[in-house]
């Protein structure tokens, strides 16, 4: 293998398998941190659209770091009123605009995840090189470097690899070990697109929901952006549905559904891009094995229950950096003290989705009365204005 120069005037490289939101904010704060970066990406192009995520915490705090938060705010979506119906499409409750926008705080973006792509991307372009249609097929490396031999034929040496290959990471498989070491099924499907419109009978500028024993349905009106449908439903064999696809396990589990169910279904028929997969945490005892190194959904997936992916994702690449340009002379040295600072954040929000996640599809109607008691009692106007009054008082 090709040896690197290890003197601290070199500048480093480093090899990024993944140009999603994890790749991408490590492919920027990387390179402010001086290294020279190259990401191999498997699909043939960027991807856009995808549902809208809460960015807060230690990832809000990381974009303004590193000098991209304005870009984010631009990209904010205002979130409007949450409104709860029955599957006889009638209102059963609706949480006002104002109230779900004091509970979300201040220092929080309801932003498209293809957004924060985005803008990550519009500020590393230009200082990053890009290989699309790509995979890594096979890692080595020794004390000086890693090398990794790509599907086109060529080979790519680095000083550092990083694997933000999400879920089902390759990377993690060819230098950890296999998925199913490591993967805890949280025994629940998501699945999400984009409609090419809204269906009939929704208001515009609200995200309607309704839940049912064991699934729930939402149809989020992103304004200018469109409108997405959420399907979350619980699941015993996940790997099976996972392998049939979302054009055949969607339909099967929401064909009696009722509200709008069958025009979002219609719709899904058609639908050439839908994100579809397992609700998966991954526990890896170590997220480092020499040079190379696990970063977002493929170092833990917190798992959108816990509702705090992509702020992780941010955070953990900035803090990487941080660790890398304290430690200049020494890459282990700096993933130990990397994976010191993120590791008890990441595990915490791994518990909180363990936590939770019978929230989102109750399996029995005392579970969904039990969730849906707080939100009943912010939808009422008196309860809604003292939110509002102490939430802003706090802030």
């Amino acid at each position: 293998m090709a040896t690197h120069d290890t003197s601290p005037s070199a500048t480093r490289s480093a090899l990024i398998v993944g140009g999603g939101i994890a790749g991408l904010a490590a492919a920027l704060r990387l390179h402010q941190a001086g290294w020279r970066v190259r990401i191999i990406e498997r699909a043939a192009q960027r991807r856009g659209g995808g549902y809208a995520v809460a960015f807060a915490g230690i990832g809000y705090d990381a974009a303004e770091r590193m000098g991209v938060l304005p870009d984010l705010l631009d990209r904010h979506i205002t979130p409007d009123a949450l409104v709860y119906v029955k599957k006889d499409g009638t209102e059963s409750f609706t949480v006002p605009g104002p109230t779900v926008r004091a509970m979300a705080g201040e220092r929080n973006l309801n932003i498209l995840r293809g957004d924060i792509e985005d803008v990550f991307y519009q500020n590393v372009c230009e200082h990053a090189e890009f290989t699309y249609g790509t995979t890594v097929e096979r890692i080595e490396q020794d004390a000086d470097g890693v090398r990794a031999t790509l599907s086109d034929g060529t080979e790519a040496t680095a000083d550092l690899l990083i694997g933000a290959d999400g879920l089902h990471s390759a990377t993690r498989a060819q230098v950890f070990g296999p998925e199913s070491d490591y993967r805890r099924d949280l025994r629940h499907m998501v699945g999400v697109f984009m409609l090419d419109h809204l269906p009939v009978g929704l208001a515009p500028g609200a995200t309607a929901s309704v839940t049912d024993t064991g699934r729930t349905l939402a149809v989020i009106d992103l304004g200018e952006n469109g409108a997405a449908a959420f399907f979350g439903y619980r699941s015993d064999e996940s790997d099976r549905e996972l392998a049939e696809g979302p054009h055949t396990a969607i339909p099967r589990a929401y064909a009696d559904m009722g509200w709008v169910a069958p025009q979002v279904l219609e719709q899904l028929a058609t639908a050439k891009d839908v994100y579809f997969d397992t609700v998966s945490q991954m526990e890896v005892d170590g997220w480092s094995r020499g040079r190379v190194v696990l970063l977002g959904d493929a170092a833990w997936c917190v798992t959108l229950f816990a509702g705090y992916g992509s702020a992780l994702a941010v955070g953990g690449a900035d803090a990487l950096g941080t660790a890398l340009e304290e430690h200049p002379d020494d890459i282990a040295a700096a993933l130990a003290a990397w994976e010191g600072r993120i590791r008890p954040e990441a595990e915490r929000k791994q518990r909180l989705g363990r936590q939770v996640k019978g929230l989102y599809a109750p399996k029995d109607p005392f579970r969904l009365w039990l969730r849906d008691l707080p939100l009943r009692m912010a939808s009422n106007p008196l309860m809604s204005r003292f939110l509002r009054r102490r939430l802003q008082i706090r802030g």
